[in-house]
C-alpha cells in the first residue's frame, strides 16, 4: 500500500485558489463559454485562442467560486495551454480529480468539474457544434 500525504495536495489546491494561473479576460478569443453551479453560486467563464492548427495558444478563465472550483479551473488551464484542442476535449472527470488529489464530498464534485464543463462547451463552440450544458455531464 502506498501512503499519500494529502497535505501536499491541499497546499496545491490552496495555492491555485489564492494565486490562480491564467486568471482574467482574454481579448481576441475564438472559443468561449460560461456556466454556473446554481447550488453554490460558482461561476466560470473560459476563453481560448485556438490556432488554425487546433492548438490552444492561450487560455484564461474568470469568475468566482469556492476554493475547489477556482483551483481546479486554474489547474485545468495550465494543463491545456499549448495542447491540441482535440486532446483537451478528451480530459475527463477522473483527470480533474487526479489533479486535485484530495477526496471530495459529493457536494464538491460539481464545483471541481465546472471548469471542465465550461472547457468542453467552449471547445464544442469552436468546432461549431451546438451542445447543451446539461448534455455534457455524461462526457465529463
Amino acid at each position: 500500500m502506498i501512503f499519500v500525504d494529502e497535505t501536499i495536495y491541499r497546499e496545491n489546491v490552496l495555492d491555485h485558489y489564492h494565486n490562480p494561473r491564467n486568471f482574467g479576460k482574454l481579448s481576441g478569443a475564438n472559443a468561449k463559454a460560461k456556466d454556473d453551479n446554481p447550488l453554490c453560486g460558482d461561476e466560470i467563464e473560459l476563453r481560448m485562442k485556438v490556432s488554425r492548427k487546433g492548438i490552444i495558444d492561450d487560455v484564461k478563465f474568470s469568475g468566482h467560486g469556492c476554493a475547489i472550483c477556482l483551483a481546479s479551473s486554474s489547474m485545468l488551464t495550465e494543463k491545456i495551454k499549448g495542447k491540441r484542442l482535440d486532446a483537451a476535449l478528451l480530459i475527463c472527470k477522473t483527470d480533474v480529480f487526479s489533479m486535485i488529489g484530495v477526496e471530495l464530498s459529493p457536494v464538491r464534485v460539481k464545483c471541481a468539474l465546472l471548469g471542465l464543463k465550461v472547457l468542453k462547451m467552449a471547445g464544442y463552440f469552436y468546432k461549431g457544434r451546438k451542445v447543451r450544458p446539461c448534455g455534457l455531464d455524461s462526457e465529463l
